[in-house]
C-alpha cells in the first residue's frame, strides 16, 4: 500500500469556496457497500435512509478562534499563528507562518499589547509558544478556514455545526455542517437516537501525507470524550443489533478508539491516536456520513477502509462527473 494509491485529480472549480445557502440542500451521494450501488439525492432526504432504533453519533466540538496575526519584535515583519492545542495556562502548541524562520526565542507582538515567545521547536513544524495573556486570544483571533478556501466567510457560524458546543477544534467536523435543527427534529421523530461525543480536531485533518508509505505518517493526537451515558446507549444499541451511524470521520475514530474487545464502548476521556487504513476491521461503525476528502489524506484512507478502495474510487469519479462540490463546504456521502 502506497500513499499514491489514494491520489486523484480534482478540477479546481469543484473545491467548494462557500457553503450552500441552506445547510441541508447540499447534495448527498448514497453509497451501498453490499451491492455497490450509487444514488444521487439531497441531504434533506437523509431521513429516508434511517429507521427507528438507529443511532446517529455526532461530534459536538466547536471551532475556536485559532488564527492570530502578529508582528515580529526583532524585525517588525508579519507573522501568523495557528493555535493547535493548549498545554497549560498561557502555553500553546502552534504553527507559525513568517517569511523569516521562526526559532526558539523569537518574540511576537499581537494587538492589545499581548506578547508571545517561542519556547520550543517540535517535529512537524510545531512551535510551543507562551503568551503574556491568553484570555484575550478569543477576541483577537479569527476562525481558521482550510488553506484551499480563498473566499472570505461572511458569517463565521457557517463553519460551525448547529450543535457545536465544546470549544477546542481548529477545524470543523464538516460532515455535521449539513444538519439543521429542523432536519434533526425530523430524524428524531422517526425514532432515531441522536447522541453526542467530542473530538477536538487538530493537525491530522489538514496535514498531508508526504511519506510514500502511509504507515510512516505521524499521527497528531486529538483529545476526545465519550460520556458514560453515551457509552451505555451505544453499547445497548449494539447488543440489540441496532445500527450505529457515525456523522464524520472524527466520530468514527473516537468510537473505534473506545470500543473494547467484547464490542462494548467504554466511557472515554483522553488522546485519540488511531490511524485507520485499508485492512482495518471496524468494530462499532455500521454506517457513516462524510464529505469528499482531499487526495492522499488520512480521511480518504479511512473511508476507503470502510467501503473498499475500489468502490470509493468509483464513487469519487462519479462525483466529479456529476459536478459534486468537494471538501469542507462541499457535498456529503452516506455509506452504509
Amino acid at each position: 500500500m502506497k500513499t499514491t494509491d489514494f491520489d486523484y485529480t480534482l478540477p479546481q472549480e469543484l473545491i467548494a469556496q462557500t457553503p450552500v445557502e441552506h445547510r441541508d440542500h447540499s447534495r448527498l451521494m448514497v453509497l451501498c457497500r453490499s451491492d455497490g450501488s450509487i444514488q444521487h439525492r439531497r441531504f434533506f432526504e437523509l431521513p429516508e435512509y434511517l429507521k427507528a432504533g438507529d443511532v446517529l453519533v455526532f461530534n459536538d466540538t466547536r471551532v475556536i478562534r485559532a488564527r492570530l496575526f502578529a508582528r515580529r519584535i526583532d524585525s517588525g515583519g508579519e507573522a501568523e499563528i495557528l493555535l493547535l492545542q493548549r498545554l497549560k495556562p498561557n502555553i500553546w502548541e502552534t504553527l507559525v507562518g513568517s517569511k523569516k524562520k521562526v526559532k526558539a526565542g523569537t518574540r511576537l507582538e499581537l494587538d492589545g499589547g499581548v506578547t508571545a515567545e517561542v519556547q520550543e521547536l517540535r517535529d512537524g513544524g510545531i512551535r510551543v509558544i507562551s503568551f503574556s495573556d491568553e484570555s484575550v486570544l478569543p477576541r483577537l483571533g479569527k476562525v481558521p478556514l482550510p488553506p484551499y478556501i480563498h473566499t472570505p466567510l461572511s458569517d463565521p457560524e457557517r463553519y460551525q455545526t448547529v450543535f457545536a458546543e465544546k470549544e477546542g477544534s481548529v477545524a470543523a467536523p464538516t460532515a455535521g455542517l449539513h444538519f439543521t435543527p429542523e432536519l434533526l427534529d425530523k430524524i428524531k421523530d422517526k425514532g432515531v437516537k441522536c447522541l453526542f461525543v467530542t473530538l477536538h480536531i487538530g493537525l491530522n485533518t489538514f496535514r498531508p501525507i508526504r511519506e510514500e508509505d502511509p504507515l510512516e505518517h505521524p499521527i497528531y493526537p486529538e483529545y476526545g470524550v465519550i460520556s458514560q451515558e453515551v457509552a451505555r446507549e451505544i453499547t445497548q444499541a449494539r447488543v440489540e443489533r441496532r445500527r450505529i451511524i457515525c456523522v464524520g470521520t472524527t466520530t468514527v475514530r473516537l468510537l473505534e478508539e473506545a470500543v473494547q474487545a467484547d464490542g462494548t464502548v467504554s466511557p472515554f476521556e483522553g488522546w485519540v491516536k488511531l490511524f485507520i487504513l485499508p485492512g482495518y476491521q471496524f468494530k462499532v461503525t455500521d454506517a457513516m456520513i462524510t464529505n469528499f476528502h482531499l487526495p492522499k489524506s488520512t480521511l480518504l484512507m479511512l473511508v476507503s477502509a470502510f467501503a473498499g478502495k475500489e468502490l470509493i474510487g468509483r464513487a469519487y469519479r462519479e462525483a466529479i462527473a456529476h459536478q459534486y462540490r468537494f471538501y469542507s463546504f462541499g457535498d456529503a456521502m452516506l455509506i452504509f
